[in-house]
């Protein structure tokens, strides 16, 4: 009883955010300031940080990944509440706010790092992801191309990225508005 009693203990003081139902999701949904503000607004998400995942190159920068070839696509770390929100949850706002049928990108902003990426970190999400991957091609008779990757490390983004939606609100609204990024929603997601 004693050893449990310890396991427990070190379990607490080595894990406190994940003894709290504290845990973290990745999703990459094109740019990454508008996927940020759609995860921001949940109740039970703490915090969402910009950064990039799915690619090689450590460390790498805002500018590596849209015009090298790190392989990196640009990524939301969210970290939530999962006694308040679960991941199902999480990875439904995530597809009602991408396209998951477009190859090139996402929106006005095209190319590999843009692509949509749903990442899953064990095996119950795997399968929720295909699940719900599955159901969205019945629905749309389409095939779904968002890429489905397993998470491996996460690099945090530059700080002028963080948070862009409410530090540079008025750009951000220009560049949202100019990518149609909202009915382009609208239309796929009210059929």
């Amino acid at each position: 009883m004693k050893f449990l009693i310890i396991l427990i203990f070190v379990f607490l003081v080595n894990n406190p955010s994940k003894a709290l139902g504290e845990d973290k999701a990745y999703f990459a949904g094109g740019c990454f300031w508008c996927v940020e503000e759609s995860f921001e607004k949940l109740n039970g998400v703490i915090e969402v940080i910009s950064g990039y995942s799915g690619g090689t190159t450590e460390n790498p920068t805002y500018k590596e990944v849209t015009y090298g070839n790190t392989g990196h696509f640009e990524v939301v770390e969210i970290i939530y509440n999962k006694n308040i929100i679960s991941f199902k949850e999480l990875l439904k706002n995530y597809w009602i706010n991408i396209d998951p049928f477009d190859a090139y990108g996402q929106f006005c902003d095209k190319g590999y790092s843009y692509r949509s990426v749903a990442f899953y970190q064990n095996d119950k999400e795997k399968k929720l992801i295909e699940r719900d991957v599955k159901n969205l091609e019945k629905k749309f008779n389409k095939k779904v191309v968002t890429y489905l990757r397993e998470f491996k490390k996460f690099y945090k983004a530059e700080n002028r990225h963080q948070n862009f939606y409410k530090v540079y609100f008025q750009n951000y609204l220009r560049y949202k508005k100019a990518c149609k990024r909202e009915e382009t929603l609208k239309e796929i997601w009210n059929k």
